[in-house]
């Protein structure tokens, strides 16, 4: 089981997007930004406060590697097979989805436990629930785990960037 899912998250690693998987990521940028979007905006999880150029060029190289490739490595690489290994991953698409979201909770619980009153409530666990979910389409139909780790570096860039999320820390 070990030596498949090394396997698994190896191919994830070296297999190149096609053109056809980036037109598949920007089509999943703008659904998640038009379902995250609004919702952040009225619910107040989001709001529009530019962070210095700075603050964003340190939040990008900190968010490169976690959350971005390293939460894809687990649960996009790891728990989402590939269309060579099986017909049917819908199954494997829930679990890595639900398993990310209550990841969220836990970091709130544990080491990030400066962001328990953001990462516990419902509307940023929605977002993070629909972006778990883009990744892991992304990552299914790809077979490459880039896209879905451009896709969750960029959300997190521009909520931090620009919609008032917290200082990343690690």
């Amino acid at each position: 089981m070990v030596h498949r899912i090394g396997g698994r998250i190896r191919r994830a690693i070296v297999t190149v997007p096609s053109r056809r998987d980036l037109l598949e990521l920007a089509v999943a940028t703008a659904v998640f930004a038009a379902a995250a979007t609004p919702l952040g905006l009225a619910t107040g999880l989001f709001m529009f406060r530019p962070a210095a150029p700075i603050e964003v060029a340190q939040a990008a190289l900190i968010a490169l590697v976690f959350p971005a490739l390293g939460e894809e490595v687990v649960f996009r690489a790891a728990m989402v097979p590939d269309r060579r290994e099986t017909p049917n991953a819908t199954l494997a698409i829930i679990l890595s989805t639900t398993l990310f979201v209550f990841w969220h909770v836990v970091e709130s619980r544990t080491f990030l436990a400066v962001n328990r009153g953001l990462f516990d409530r419902p509307e940023f666990l929605a977002c993070a629930g629909a972006l778990g979910l883009a990744c892991a389409v992304l990552r299914r139909r790809s077979g490459s785990i880039w896209p879905a780790v451009i896709l969750h570096w960029a959300a997190v860039i521009a909520w931090k960037a620009w919609l008032g999320g917290p200082e990343l820390r690690i």
